[in-house]
């Protein structure tokens, strides 16, 4: 499929999606919101991706809401007119990006956002659903909403108690505050920092190696994982024998015992 305001690219079982309006730093926006959705859709879909990697081109990874401020601070448009999304197609909009969020936290394939620069308000909760974060110096983050007097309905709220803790979360999300790459490592938003001469590498080989485990494995530690944020242990338990009993079977499984009886590296089909 073709789009507008994205870069999809898939090899060796690695899709990449590039947010392509480097000139807005990635800025949400007609037709990018639904273009996320249908890209996300697509590598959800595709059996030959194993992983995701969300990314933005040029100096930012993605600035939120497409605001006017230059036009904003000129007085030629009034403060309603001031979103984008205010342009008739409020609804429609905000539909199409819950649609992008919600399927890529809950596609059954390890998703990496590799943040190359400042992830804002709704570009932070894009990023936040990714189940990895690597970024570099030039990456920041900032929840945003608070200080335009919006809440963030695209999931931070839901996303940043489970990353850093109920009491970092509230303090991010009263203040607005930007969260520096730094800070952003110390307290569990990204996991990695990397130089950035050497962010997308250090991606790569990450997206490289899951590539290479039991896609079975990987689909199933990702249900259990999010599943036991809200289920109790003996629910979580009982999801772990269920899905141990579906790894048992499989010819995955079976290649990994051969593997390691007869000491080479094992290649999964995800059969």
């Amino acid at each position: 499929m073709n789009y507008e305001t994205l870069i999809y690219e898939k090899e060796d079982g690695i899709a990449k999606i590039t947010l392509n309006r480097p000139e807005k730093l990635n800025a949400l926006g007609y037709p990018m919101e639904p273009e996320i959705g249908m890209a996300v859709d697509e590598a959800a879909r595709d059996d030959e991706v194993r992983v995701l990697i969300i990314t933005g081109a040029g100096r930012g990874f993605c600035a939120g809401g497409d605001f006017r401020y230059s036009r904003l601070r000129t007085h030629e448009l009034r403060p309603e007119e001031a979103e984008i999304r205010g342009e008739g197609v409020k609804g429609r909009l905000i539909q199409s990006i819950f649609h992008g969020i919600l399927t890529l936290q809950r596609m059954d394939k390890p998703t990496i956002a590799m943040v190359n620069g400042p992830a804002v308000g709704g570009g932070f909760d894009l990023a936040l659903a990714c189940d990895v974060r690597i970024g570099s110096p030039n990456a920041r983050f900032m929840v945003a909403f608070t200080r335009i007097g919006l809440v963030p309905a695209t999931g931070g709220a839901w996303f940043l108690p489970r990353i850093v803790g109920l009491p970092k979360a509230l303090e991010l999300l009263y203040t607005g505050d930007f969260v520096e790459a730094e800070e952003a490592y110390r307290i569990g938003l990204l996991n990695r920092l990397v130089p950035a001469e050497r962010l997308e590498e250090e991606t790569m080989t990450l997206a490289r190696k899951l590539v290479q485990n039991p896609p079975m494995s990987l689909r199933l530690d990702k249900f259990m994982a999010y599943k036991g944020l809200g289920t109790d242990l003996e629910t979580a338990l009982g999801l772990g024998i269920a899905c141990e009993n579906m790894c048992l079977q499989s010819e995955d499984h079976l290649e990994g015992l051969m593997a390691f009886a007869e000491k080479r590296q094992p290649v999964f089909r995800g059969k």
